[in-house]
Parts: C-alpha cells; structure tokens; sequence
C-alpha cells in the first residue's frame, strides 16, 4: 500500500513483471486486504489460544493474565510495529520481495476471501461506501508542484524550474512577461525614410510593430527578413513598399493566461501579439520568445534587457525601476510580491502610497528597499538588500 505508485507505473511501462503485478493487486485492495488479514488474524488468534492453552496448564488460571500481558508485548513488537514500519519505510523492495506469495495465497484462498469482501462491502455500502466505484484521485496543480519540489537534489535546478514554470504559465497573464509600450521598438513611418532604413538595417529583431506616429496608430507587423529579400532582388524599397509587405496585426485581450497564448500563437501560426486593454489601448508586445523564457530562463546574456542591475560588494542589487518584479526575482533569486505591479517601480510606489522621494527606505516582504533616484515621480533606481532573517 505504501510503494510509490509512479516509480511502480514506469516500471510497468518498462515490463517489470513484479511492478505489474504489484499494480494488479492494488487496483482490487479490498482483496489484497483481505488475503493479508485473514492470514494476519488467523495468525494473532492461534498463537492466542495456544499460549492460553500451555499458560492455563502450566499456571492454572493466574497464567491467562501473564500470557495476555506478554503476548500482547510480543505480538505489537515482533508482528505489528517492527516489521510494518520497516516495508513503510522500504516498501518497493518489500513489495517485490511478497508479491508473488501473496499472489499465489491470494488464487488458493480466493473463495474465503472473496466471501469476507462480500460481506466488507456490503456492510461499507450500508454506508454509501462502494468499493467497485472508487477510482484513483487526479493529481491536482498544487499537488504536481509539490512533486516537483521534491525533486530537489535528483534534478538539476535548471530542470527543476522548468517544470514549475511550465506549471506558473497558467497563472501568468500576458501583461505580466510583455514589453510595454514605451518600450517597444518599433517603425514609425512618419519619420524620414532614411531613418527607417537605418533602423531597418541595424535592428536584431525579426518582427517590427509598425505604426504612425504613435503605436496605438497600428498599420501592421513587418517581417524584417521580407525587406532583405528584396533588397537582395534590387526591388525599389519605400514607405509603400513596406505598407504592402505589412502582416495584419495580432492583438490579444490583457488578462490571458500565458498557457492560453501560446496555444493561440501555435493554432495561429505567429510569433508576435500586440497586448491591449478594455478600450483597445495598446499596452505592449509580447512575442513567443517572451513565453518561453518563462519556462527555460533567458536566451542571451543581456539578461536585464538594458535596465541597470548590479550587484554590490554587500550583497544588495543596483536595480532599474522598470524592470519586472518577476524578471528581477529570477535573476536575482528573490521572492519579492509579483501579484500586484509589474514593474519594481510600481510595486515601491503601490507600498508607499505616496509619491516617492530620494532617499526614502521601505521593506517589501522582508526585503529592505531604498529608493535611490527618481525622475519625473517614478523611481528609476533602487537599492535592494538581501532579505531579513
């Protein structure tokens, strides 16, 4: 009862004839209970009367009280407590060990143990209790990620955060991992073409939002590599030519979760969506790269993304307010709050319920912060201290 069932079912999966066995019995335990028992209480009641039987002849009736008495003693110690506690605490080897004589006790007396299930079960459904009808309980999410952190030390920590990651990416929204607007590179085609060109030329991106003096003016998604093409075939290259070559826009509802995006971006075939609120604002871009670098970490070393992160001789961090909260406690391996604001300057703001000012120290989840610069009322860098004990 106590074996591992998934180490036992990937033993089945890998023809182990013991863990499929093991696996036959446990899906019928009211008979494996029942073999064990019977012979358990046929065992208990015959040593009972036996050692009655020799007690009353060698000490009269005074010898009941002592056998009882010390035949309880041994009967808990040597066929109760000790053995049971060792198959609980090496149970997949005790397993293997009895299955089979179980197995075999259990086809020689399966007419006196299918008689006692009968009569178990028909008394467990005077109850409600229907033993037939049961079936195994479905690994919850919270249950996968305890799972997971148990894993601690067999796997990788890399592997290990893969996997709760892939486990968060239901509870992610897309505003949570996207660029935001003010932060999105995009082409303007109000600006002069030679400035469009040069950004076209020099950007490592593949996709470009392009848009008309400001992003929610939204034309399109242009394909940098279909530029290049052309500029290989000699083609004429202008504002309209690259009207024409634009994609149409894909824009996606703020509050979807991020494993619902990526199904979005494989049944639509995309790479990039444009994020946008209730009354069509765009709020930013978020891309397929965005989605699984919650789940792998960062492909490049420029982890921050340009934003400041430094850490100090005392061990705190040198952190740009804009950065994410999320992005910063994955770099830094910090815990700080990630339900409420995205960025750190929202979250310093939202605790201080004031504007904040130079030199101003507050604690976020035992976590010593001081605002180091602000500009414009938005903290644009702050220091933050390794975590109180």
């Amino acid at each position: 009862m106590a074996v591992n069932r998934y180490k036992l079912r990937h033993k089945a999966r890998m023809n182990k004839k013991s863990a499929i066995l093991i696996l036959k019995l446990l899906k019928r335990p009211d008979r494996l209970l029942g073999m064990v028992l019977i012979g358990n209480s046929l065992a208990n009641i015959l040593a009972s009367a036996i050692a009655t039987v020799i007690a009353i002849s060698v000490w009269g009736e005074r010898g009941v009280i002592l056998t009882t008495l010390v035949l309880t003693v041994v009967i808990l110690v040597f066929a109760e407590v000790a053995p049971k506690t060792l198959a609980a605490l090496h149970a997949d080897g005790i397993a293997k060990l009895f299955v089979w004589p179980v197995y075999f006790l259990l086809k020689i007396f399966y007419p006196l143990v299918w008689l006692i299930n009968a009569m178990s079960n028909a008394v467990l459904r005077l109850f409600g209790v229907h033993v037939l009808g049961q079936k195994a309980e479905p690994i919850g999410h919270e249950e996968l990620r305890s799972m997971v952190y148990e894993t601690a030390g067999r796997i990788s920590h890399q592997y290990q955060n893969m996997l709760l990651g892939i486990l968060d990416l239901n509870k992610i929204a897309v505003e949570d991992v996207m660029i935001p607007a003010h932060q999105v590179i995009g082409l303007d085609l109000d600006q002069e073409w030679e400035k469009i060109q040069q950004q076209i030329a020099t950007t490592e991106y593949d996709w470009l939002p392009v848009y008309r003096g400001q992003l929610n003016q939204m034309l399109g998604l242009l394909h940098v590599r279909d530029v290049t093409h052309a500029l290989v075939s000699s083609k004429k290259i202008d504002n309209e030519f690259v009207r024409d070559i634009l994609h149409e826009p894909y824009f996606v509802p703020e509050g979807t979760t991020l494993n619902l995006q990526l199904n979005h971006f494989q049944q639509q075939r995309k790479r990039m969506a444009i994020i946008v609120d209730e009354y069509g604002e765009v709020l930013g871009v978020i891309t397929v790269e965005d989605i699984l670098e919650e789940i792998v970490g960062e492909f490049t070393t420029n982890v921050s993304e340009g934003y400041v992160l430094e850490k100090q001789a005392d061990n705190s961090y040198l952190v740009d307010g804009a950065m994410a909260v999320r992005e910063y406690n994955r770099l830094a391996h910090h815990a700080l709050p990630v339900e409420g604001p995205r960025t750190l300057n929202g979250l310093i703001t939202e605790y201080l319920e004031a504007i904040p000012r130079s030199g101003v120290c507050i604690k976020i989840a035992d976590y010593p912060i001081e605002i180091v610069k602000v500009k414009e009322n938005r903290v644009t860098l702050a220091k933050i201290f390794a975590k109180l004990n």
